[in-house]
């Protein structure tokens, strides 16, 4: 049985469902078994489509539960990262649209703001709920306004630092916000169950937080030793009973553990704490299992975070047959040749070790491989600590989460001349993960730093060299970028890479008129582009330029001369390779000799999921695209509805 002839499940209740008010009036028995169907239809959906399911199938009981208590979309919720958001969706009035889920002109697979009133915040990093929810509390204070904020956040999403600096400013703020700790790296142990309970609506109780704020009230007027004595007695006991001394020295009112797949348990506690009259913060640590409720995802390692489209019986995902070796396990690959050769390699990454190959990095060389969790600031400094140390760090993090480290990558290793090398996965387009995935910016953000060597490689084998190159390049930082998916195929992998000359590209094949200069994986389109151009009878060079920094000048001098149009290809945003290369020939003087350029970039705008097909045509980057700038610039009209220039 294929997931297309799996029926759909019955679900009665959730049909009489087309927005959370009509949870509001449900028992918590109808609650419990509207949760049931809403997992069923969550794994009925994406067996279809394909996405993320393992983190939705754990949140069920807490996102019904959430919906029931507070009056979303007046009431804030928000959901860090997104990953989770599925039965949110569903309940939210999307449910007949789930099918179009991580598809062109379909839902997101992420919260949107313009997708739904209910969706207040986007989401595709993580550990950013918090911070978003005391804006919104805070604005709702300005406003006079009563309604409740509510973030959820993974714990996964704890291990970056915004989360910290988010709960210390909102237990200094005071102002009243809900911050729901999904907990799904625990089991449910007995901690977790009908005591803690117990003990979770008594502390959340109003008479317990009336009795509370009024013996706060009499301390008061003890002298100020006694006064923090007590405080810190109370906070401590709670602490021993609850475990959540943490999150009150941050100033948080801490509430848990509970168990979140028990919706007679989450109800209560959630009423209590929507209905406390105390001011400031409060966290509920909810304990949850990722992939709850469906057996193959939970006994999935990764517990089916991820998945293709599947078979809702035996969970056998379907697979496509890889033509060649992807750009990620070509970098494991390279990654481990050189620390095979050489001790001194260590591979770092943040919360993504099978994203970005270092799994199975970690196999080989598991005391050379760490995980930092997400947290890509610290990543990035804990490189520059090994490099000045004489080691040669590989961080290996996807373009769009190296942004999250800027500062770090200028300050803590560009400043310094530090030999930190960096992996970035992802660059360019990436599909269904849309805008917030998309690696477009890393040329443009590291080509403005000094001492840097950025590569981008235009197949597999090149990859392997410039991981090569990157690890021999001792004199300061480096990053090499390549995409999502499947190389080339075809090619013979050596057994470890060659360095390449830093700074040199290389011409491919030689014409006279027309020069395409392409910088990573556009080189096969720009290839093709030259196929076309010398039916038309336009003799056409192509150069891999292998550098966006330092730039071969050499060759681009040389294309310059030597021909009447040049073209520069790139998959990254405008002000990265494009710019540097109309700089140098500004300077040089060249551009002053009726010489015609054209700079194919992605355009200025954020794409939503597609195909990553369909997001190269409509970026412009396509051979038909390719071929029409040429074209428009020697002054011939287009044939093809393909050949469209993207620059007016």
């Amino acid at each position: 049985m294929t997931n297309t002839d799996t029926p759909s499940p019955r679900t009665p209740l959730l049909d009489r469902v087309s927005r959370p008010s009509d949870l509001r009036n449900l028992s918590l028995e109808q609650l419990t078994e509207l949760s049931n169907e809403l997992r069923a239809e969550t794994i009925h959906s994406v067996s279809r489509t394909g996405g993320h399911l393992g983190a939705g199938l754990g949140v069920v009981e807490l996102t019904v539960a959430l919906h029931h208590v507070f009056d979303t979309p007046s009431d804030r919720l928000i959901w860090d990262v997104g990953h989770q958001c599925y039965p949110h969706k569903i309940l939210t009035g999307r449910r007949d649209r789930m099918s179009t889920i991580r598809q062109k002109d379909g839902l997101s697979g992420f919260t949107l703001r313009s997708e739904s009133e209910y969706d207040p915040f986007g989401a595709g990093h993580s550990s950013t709920s918090i911070s978003a929810g005391l804006g919104m509390a805070v604005a709702r204070d300005f406003a006079g306004r009563d309604n409740h904020v509510i973030a959820v956040i993974g714990d996964g999403s704890m291990s970056a630092g915004m989360a910290y600096e988010a709960m210390n400013n909102a237990g200094a703020l005071k102002s009243r916000l809900i911050v729901i700790l999904n907990d799904n790296d625990m089991s449910i142990a007995p901690p977790v169950g009908a005591m803690s309970a117990y003990l979770s609506r008594l502390l959340s109780s109003k008479s317990y937080l009336n009795i509370r704020q009024s013996l706060k009230q009499i301390a008061a007027y003890f002298p100020k030793p006694l006064e923090i004595a007590a405080k810190r007695a109370e906070e401590y006991t709670r602490g021993m009973v609850t475990g959540g001394t943490l999150f009150e020295e941050l100033g948080l009112y801490y509430v848990g553990p509970i168990d979140g797949h028990r919706i007679e348990h989450l109800v209560p506690v959630l009423r209590n704490v929507r209905d406390s009259e105390a001011n400031g913060p409060f966290l509920i640590h909810v304990v949850t299992q990722k992939g709850c409720g469906y057996a193959p995802a939970e006994a999935s390692a990764d517990k089916y975070h991820g998945v293709t489209k599947f078979d809702v019986v035996s969970g056998a995902q379907a697979k496509s047959v890889a033509k060649a070796p992807s750009y990620t396990g070509v970098f494991a690959k390279a990654l481990i040749a050189e620390a095979a050769a050489d001790e001194k390699v260590i591979a770092i990454t943040a919360a993504m070790p099978s994203g970005t190959g270092l799994d199975k990095f970690g196999e080989k060389f598991p005391t050379r491989c760490f995980d930092v969790g997400i947290a890509e600031q610290h990543a990035v400094t804990f490189a520059a600590g090994l490099a000045s140390e004489g080691y040669k760090p590989f961080c290996a993090i996807y373009s769009t989460f190296l942004q999250r480290a800027y500062d770090q990558v200028v300050h803590d290793v560009a400043v310094q001349n530090l030999p930190v090398r960096f992996a970035l996965d992802r660059a360019g387009y990436v599909g269904a993960d849309g805008a917030t995935h998309a690696g477009s910016f890393d040329l443009a953000y590291l080509g403005c730093l000094p001492n840097f060597v950025i590569m981008a490689a235009a197949d597999e084998v090149e990859l392997m060299h410039m991981v090569a190159t990157a690890a021999a390049h001792n004199t300061g930082p480096s990053a090499v970028r390549y995409p999502r998916g499947e190389g080339i195929g075809g090619l013979e992998l050596p057994e470890r890479g060659t360095p390449l000359p830093i700074g040199k590209g290389r011409i491919v094949c030689e014409g006279s008129k027309i020069a395409l200069l392409s910088l990573g994986t556009r080189l096969a389109d720009c290839l093709k582009a030259a196929d076309d151009l010398a039916t038309r009878g336009l003799s056409t060079t192509v150069a891999d330029a292998r550098f966006a920094k330092p730039l071969d000048a050499d060759l681009i001098n040389k294309l310059a001369d030597t021909h009447e149009v040049l073209v520069t290809v790139e998959e990254g945003s405008s002000g990265g390779f494009g710019a540097a290369v109309l700089h140098l020939l500004a300077w040089s003087g060249r551009l002053d000799k009726g010489l015609k350029v054209r700079t194919l970039t992605m355009p200025d705008e954020f794409f939503e999921h597609m195909k990553p097909e369909d997001q190269m045509l409509a970026a412009g980057l396509t051979t038909g695209n390719i071929v029409a700038t040429a074209l428009k610039a020697l002054g011939v009209e287009s044939v093809s509805a393909d050949e469209k220039p993207v620059r007016a």
